[in-house]
């Protein structure tokens, strides 16, 4: 829990700085890069697997430590794996903005940028292998009002483990939509 709340209080302290070159979230500081994460599901396996993923600070999140998260993974009672986003779990955030997943038609290295809606924040969904999402979280740069973005892509399931395991690329700039690797430029 100590270091999602210490990369939290961080994020906006990097964009204090204010607008740059006319750009109103200033000058990106973090660079994008593509990492592996595994998840285990929320039911039927131990306390110490992170089931959630955290977009603000790119990592996998112990539910039993924390609600501070975007979406979580579970494997249902008919087998069906899933995506759980915090509000569809019935975890409410004071932001105004649910953090959610949107199904993408493109391939993970066609998407460029994030959309800014269409996000499915309430309900399960229902991943594949080979699927490709683009992902918004809560507002974490309470400074500016805004979330950060992800983009991510389905890689395997292991039944005996009951873990999924996705790449992601998160742009963890304040408001920056870029889903490409390197320094984001929007």
């Amino acid at each position: 829990m100590r270091r999602v709340a210490f990369v939290l209080m961080l994020l906006p302290i990097g964009f204090a700085g204010g607008a740059c070159n006319g750009n109103p979230l200033g000058n990106a500081t973090l660079a994008n890069v593509v990492d592996t994460i595994v998840l285990g599901a929320l039911v039927g396996t131990g306390f110490t697997v992170p089931s959630a993923f955290a977009i603000a600070s790119s990592t996998a999140i112990r539910t039993d430590q924390t609600s501070s998260f975007d979406f979580a993974y579970n494997i249902e009672p008919d087998g069906q794996r899933v995506f759980l986003p915090a509000a569809a779990l019935g975890i409410s955030n004071t932001t105004g903005l649910q953090p959610g997943l949107l199904l993408s038609d493109q391939t993970f290295s066609e998407i460029t940028q994030a959309p800014l809606n269409g996000y499915v924040s309430l309900d399960t969904l229902t991943i594949a292998v080979g699927q490709v999402y683009v992902a918004r979280s809560s507002i974490v740069c309470t400074t500016l009002g805004v979330p950060v973005y992800a983009k991510l892509q389905v890689l395997s399931f292991d039944d005996a483990d009951r873990e999924v395991t996705f790449q992601v690329l998160a742009n963890r700039n304040c408001g920056f939509r870029d889903l490409e690797p390197g320094l984001p430029g929007n």
